[in-house]
């Protein structure tokens, strides 16, 4: 079973976890949440007031009255992120800006306190101990390689490496990847566990063409989305298991992460309540139906959000997982609303789509796509160059909304390869001409 079961019974207060209880504790920490969002901060005060809300943390009688509150969008945050915050500047531990891939306009802020970047710690042990063990050494290996920004006190890979610690196992911040063989001379060098990293940097490593002998058992993947081509090309390439993380800044760094069964993530519910809800009327979805994530925060302070819209495109898998967990499984993330592209048919092309098709050619490590009307342009990176572009023109045509589109002459086709270099670890988006 995952071991988040038995963490966020304690966290809740009750010996054996059930939904009812879950459901429970969520709904008392949902009042607790906009009790205090309400109060003390600047932008939901107004928002609430705004929409007659004002009341409504009494007003909260089940879970399913979230759906009367408003929404939390990515604009409302970079137009003033301050205006959310509800401690003193001098509580503040941590500010994280993005400035997020396809957006225009100020960076988005996120603020933090010591707790709840804590939050975030605990997290990260409890979920890093389905796949670490303490004292994860020799003869298994030294410790956890991690492939995420770490210089920053309070960063994601600094974060993760307090985790890991206290658990007894060895994080090694390394960062991003800058110089693949150096990595893979250190992966071999310090017989390293497992790693953590972003997909397309993980791949690049993984089909490096010299490879040195590694003692990987795992490999997680994080901060993108993670086609099921790039773990197959990993778990080929190395013989270890991939496992998969979901998570945001918005959402404290970390929201959900596969148990052994692999399906799915399972949240940490007792920090988040967590909805799917039709993208275009905002109305919750039932489990199995696809939809938008948007999330609550349960227990952060410095910044709450409320129904926070993640852009994000996800589903809960009915019925029970097979670790025999209460908690919900939410369906591996494929792609964001913002990653579609309408072709002239009328059919949707998802960037999900193309990743399946191209990162299952050996050699691939990463490709951009731009669409404009009636084209579709892809440079793909390759640790080969020969026969890679009729292949993927091959992949592609096997796609059925690309093929219809191609066969009725409504879409063209430009393809380049170039050497592979090392990818950014910034997220992969759709770019529109």
């Amino acid at each position: 079973m995952t071991p988040l079961e038995p963490w966020i019974a304690r966290k809740i207060g009750t010996s054996r976890l059930t939904r009812e209880a879950l459901d429970a504790y969520q709904l008392a920490r949902l009042r607790e949440t906009l009790a205090w969002a309400g109060e003390r901060s600047h932008f939901y005060r107004a928002l609430l007031a705004r929409t007659h809300l004002a009341d409504v943390p009494a007003q909260l009688e089940s879970l399913a009255d979230v759906a009367a509150l408003p929404f939390t969008t990515a604009a409302d945050i970079r137009e003033d992120a301050l205006r959310f915050v509800c401690v003193s500047q001098g509580e503040i531990a941590r500010v994280v800006t993005l400035d997020t891939s396809g957006t225009t306009g100020a960076p988005k802020r996120l603020y933090f306190t010591a707790d709840d970047q804590e939050l975030t710690v605990d997290f990260f042990q409890v979920g890093m101990s389905t796949f670490t063990v303490p004292g994860d050494r020799a003869p298994f290996g030294n410790g956890v390689l991690i492939l995420l920004p770490c210089a920053r006190p309070g960063s994601v890979g600094d974060l993760l490496a307090q985790a890991l610690a206290r658990m007894g196992a060895e994080g090694i911040r390394h960062g991003p990847v800058t110089d693949i063989a150096a990595t893979l001379e250190m992966l071999a060098q310090k017989r390293i566990t497992g790693l953590v990293g972003t997909p397309a940097q993980v791949l690049a490593l993984a089909r490096f063409p010299e490879q040195p002998p590694l003692k990987l058992r795992f490999a997680l993947l994080t901060t993108d989305h993670v086609p099921q081509a790039i773990v197959a090309a990993v778990e080929a390439a190395w013989g270890c298991t991939v496992y998969n993380h979901y998570g945001m800044t918005e959402m404290g760094l970390g929201g959900g992460v596969d148990c052994a069964a692999r399906r799915g993530y399972h949240l940490r519910e007792a920090d988040l309540y967590v909805e799917i809800v039709d993208p275009h009327t905002g109305q919750p979805l039932p489990d199995g139906d696809e939809g938008e994530i948007v999330f609550t925060t349960l227990t952060r302070q410095g910044m709450p959000l409320i129904r926070y819209r993640t852009g994000d495109v996800g589903r809960f898998i009915p019925g029970a997982c097979p670790c025999g967990t209460s908690l919900k499984t939410l369906a591996h993330v494929t792609h964001r609303r913002e990653n579609v592209a309408q072709l002239p048919t009328g059919d949707d092309l998802t960037l999900a789509e193309l990743d399946e098709a191209l990162f299952a050619l050996e050699g691939v490590v990463n490709f951009t796509a731009e669409y404009e009307p009636g084209v579709l342009t892809l440079a793909l990176a390759a640790y080969r160059n020969k026969a890679i572009v009729p292949e993927a023109r091959a992949a592609l045509l096997a796609l059925p909304v690309i093929a219809r589109a191609v066969e009725s002459g409504m879409l063209q086709l430009n393809l380049s390869v170039a050497p592979a270099g090392v990818p950014s670890p910034a997220k992969r988006a759709f770019s529109f001409g």
